[in-house]
């Protein structure tokens, strides 16, 4: 059966199981585990970078894992709840839960495994940082529930991280720590995460959001400058001028923004008066559909010419931030004029490049410059993957964020869940 995420990377499972208790999931684990099956774990299938996409074997769709039940401070959830069912049942329950990936359909699952962010992680910081016990079904048919503070019972090194506000590129590991960090981020290939317990947060007071439209880019990025460091920011994102285009606006470029309380915002070199601001409910849902647009406009044109999405997923620190939109735009406009955009979560100096190549000649040759940019990206002190994780599509990326002595110590941990390289394989490691 063949199977796409939504980059259209595609593969196929020899069987695909629907479990609905942890005990038909501890059966099927330990079965491939004895038959040497490889074995994949599947969420809603909204990721980019192809974790969730099996290459044979079995593959097991969390989709019956639906528990949603809300607390106060907190959410007990199953992994294949949908990101925006938390969302919304938090808020009904005068709550907040914080994380907001941009594709609100994301399961709470795959959240986990990439470690998931969004826009307001600028303020709230990643998945990571909200997850308070999580469940997992190991491959020798255990279940346990971890909880925060449960420490490793093994030893780890330190793995050196980059100076980013985002990261999502590997096991990070380091001495002491606990197992819930572990299993967040490892992108389904340690165990399977049955259910979380996740943090709420009071609902915030009011809120104001707004797009505001620039003449250039370069007056966009001055404001963002300006803008980064003010109290109760919520959110800063990034839309350059071939963004701006593609959404059929007459601008130079745009920045969305949310911010809490009684605040104001230099607005020098800003277009205000066409710019959009509001504060219900509804027009933050407005804004947040434009910019979800974005990326659907680009899938769909990779769609019709049969193409995989390629893009990029890279963090730097925040003082490199316009050094590396300046190589991103000078290299990207030498190999594809102006066939990209650049977008995104600007406030953790984590924007997103998307390539709009006009036939198969230009896809083919693509990977060989979004890989040239990344090692620029880890040289100027960055990450290639802030908040998709690596999955199969970028495996190959680890050796350059990494060199052999941390990938190997990586792959030890890997070997205590699973000695066989059965669950995710290809993920991470390619």
């Amino acid at each position: 059966m063949q199977i796409t995420d939504a980059s259209h990377f595609a593969g196929h499972a020899d069987q695909i199981f629907t479990p609905r208790h942890e005990e038909e999931i501890a059966e099927i684990v330990t079965r491939a585990n004895r038959e040497g099956i490889p074995l994949t774990i599947m969420g809603a299938l909204t990721g980019l970078a192809g974790g969730a996409v099996p290459q044979g074997g079995w593959a097991i769709s969390m989709g019956n894992f639906k528990k949603l039940d809300i607390t106060d401070g907190a959410a007990r959830v199953g992994a294949g709840t949908l990101l925006r069912d938390v969302q919304n049942a938090a808020l009904a329950a005068g709550q907040f839960y914080a994380p907001d990936p941009t594709e609100n359909t994301s399961s709470i699952g795959g959240n986990i495994g990439a470690n998931a962010s969004g826009s307001r992680s600028f303020k709230f910081g990643a998945t990571r940082r909200h997850v308070r016990a999580l469940r997992v079904v190991h491959l020798d048919g255990r279940i346990v529930e971890y909880r925060r503070g449960t420490p490793v019972d093994f030893d780890v090194p330190t793995i050196p991280l980059p100076n980013v506000k985002k990261f999502s590129c590997g096991y990070q590991l380091k001495p002491g720590m606990d197992y819930v960090d572990l299993f967040i981020g490892s992108e389904g290939t340690l165990g399977v995460v049955t259910e979380a317990e996740l943090g709420l947060l009071p609902a915030p007071g009011e809120i104001t959001g707004g797009i505001v439209f620039f003449p250039d880019e370069q007056s966009a990025l001055d404001a963002v400058d300006r803008w980064r460091p003010t109290e109760g920011l919520r959110l800063l994102e990034f839309l350059d001028s071939r963004s701006i285009k593609l959404m059929d606006q007459p601008y130079g470029a745009a920045v969305i923004v949310e911010w809490e309380g009684d605040v104001e915002l230099d607005m020098t070199g800003a277009l205000e008066a066409d710019s959009w601001f509001g504060s219900s409910a509804r027009d933050r849902e407005r804004f947040r559909l434009f910019r979800h647009r974005l990326p659907e406009k680009i899938h769909d044109h990779l769609r019709k010419l049969g193409l995989v999405v390629i893009a990029t997923d890279y963090a730097v620190p925040l003082e490199k931030n316009r050094e590396m939109l300046d190589i991103y735009r000078d290299v990207l406009s030498e190999n594809f004029e102006d066939r990209f955009v650049m977008f995104g979560h600007i406030g953790d100096a984590h924007v997103h490049t998307e390539l709009l190549p006009k036939d198969q000649e230009e896809w083919d040759r693509s990977p060989a410059v979004i890989k040239d940019l990344a090692r620029k990206v880890v040289e100027l002190g960055g990450t290639v993957g802030a908040e998709h994780g690596l999955g199969k599509r970028k495996a190959h990326l680890l050796n350059l964020q990494y060199g052999p002595e941390h990938i190997a110590a990586m792959k030890q941990v890997k070997a205590r869940f699973d000695p066989n390289n059965l669950l995710g394989r290809g993920t991470l490691f390619s």
